[in-house]
């Protein structure tokens, strides 16, 4: 924990009641971020100016750290949910005490390795996946490990439908046909509240089992 206070030298706490964007693709990397209550998305924008959600950053997670290593400029837009409180971390100085303690550079991007992988693991697939599975894949990962056999679990999405559309890659109007295409499957939805019948049958259908 010394160590941590140590590298955080100059970090800042900011609130952010109404959210809103906080830095945008090509600018300078001078800080990341860690967030401390809320969500971030961390989005592209596609030809005809529409978020492309990449993703999605919640409490007790940190962000945009890749950025101050590569070529010092944010590669990514992130906007801030309403509500959010972040710890801002000056890049300048966090470099300078990594520079004297060589040995975490390499825990460091050890991590940002790790985070890579499993991006880069989500993305192919989802290639792989219509977008029914894709949206039944998120649900069971959004349930966590319940054991085999598991009936009627609930969750609640902690992303609009839009934003989730976005998330997993798929159109507003592809989201609201694979909700349907869920029923048979067992799986039932009010707002953002759905119920998974039975977790085998959905691992099953999106071949996760």
């Amino acid at each position: 924990m010394e160590t941590v206070f140590w590298l955080l030298e100059g970090a800042s706490s900011a609130a952010l009641p109404e959210g809103g964007l906080l830095f945008s693709r090509g600018d300078a990397a001078d800080r990341f971020f860690v967030v401390l209550a809320g969500r971030v998305n961390l989005f592209a924008l596609t030809e005809n100016g529409d978020q492309s959600i990449i993703e999605v950053i919640d409490a007790g997670h940190s962000f945009a750290e890749g950025a101050i290593f590569a070529n010092g400029r944010f590669p990514l837009n992130g906007d801030a949910a309403a509500g959010t409180r972040l710890l801002e971390i000056p890049a300048s100085s966090f470099l300078k005490r990594l520079s004297e303690r060589p040995g975490l550079i390499a825990k460091l991007l050890a991590s940002l390795a790790r985070w890579q992988r499993r991006l880069m693991s989500e993305i192919a697939d989802l290639k792989g996946r219509s977008p029914v599975q894709r949206l039944g894949s998120y649900l069971l990962a959004l349930a966590g490990g319940q054991e085999a056999g598991a009936v009627n679990v609930q969750v609640t999405l902690p992303l609009t439908k839009s934003e989730l559309a976005s998330r997993i890659g798929i159109t507003p109007e592809s989201f609201s046909r694979a909700v349907n295409r869920l029923k048979p499957v067992g799986v039932a939805t009010r707002g953002r509240c759905f119920t998974i019948a039975d977790m085998d049958a959905l691992r099953r259908f999106c071949g996760t089992d």
